[in-house]
């Protein structure tokens, strides 16, 4: 029968995924990328990759990583958990904005429109690892130029996948 472990890896860097595992009371301890890794170049984009194949890709790979580096380090065994969120008009994937010309491109670029917000979750250890996807529609409503700067100079587009978050000012 499958041991129940006490401890979960979260191997994210996303404030809100700890924040969402300290609400449902999960103990957990964050298993970070090193200096000596390259955690940007898992997120690199494929030529004609789908977003949600993707997504798909990007969260197994971050969990191939997480599980070395947990062996590389020494640690004790338990599940780790990983996610990744894309946000994506029609084909095109909007990673984190570079700066905030690129914050109000794609801001502009989902105005009055819908697309897609696709989060993959994979958690496993050496033995098993489970994979899950969520897909969402989000429609924006038409922004003006002033709201976008406005929205810009919060800072809250900066570190997010198409430069905004769907549980906070967004919203």
């Amino acid at each position: 029968s499958p041991r129940m472990t006490d401890l979960l890896y979260l191997a994210s860097q996303s404030p809100r995924r700890r924040q969402l595992l300290d609400q449902i009371g999960v103990r957990h301890e964050l298993l970070l990328p090193g200096a000596d890794e390259d955690a940007e170049g898992l997120e690199a984009v494929q030529p004609g990759e789908p977003p949600e194949a993707y997504c798909a890709r990007v969260t197994a790979a971050k969990l191939d990583a997480a599980l070395a580096r947990r062996v590389a380090r020494g640690l004790p065994q338990a599940p780790i958990l990983c996610a990744d969120t894309t946000v994506a008009v029609d084909d095109l994937i909007l990673g984190k904005p570079a700066d905030e010309a690129d914050a109000a491109r794609m801001l502009a670029l989902m105005s009055g429109r819908t697309h897609r917000v696709i989060t993959a979750v994979a958690v496993g250890d050496t033995a098993q690892q489970a994979s899950a996807m969520s897909v969402s529609q989000v429609e924006f409503a038409a922004l003006s130029a002033a709201q976008i700067e406005r929205y810009i100079a919060s800072r809250e587009p900066f570190g997010k996948a198409g430069a905004y978050a769907i549980q906070s000012q967004a919203a």
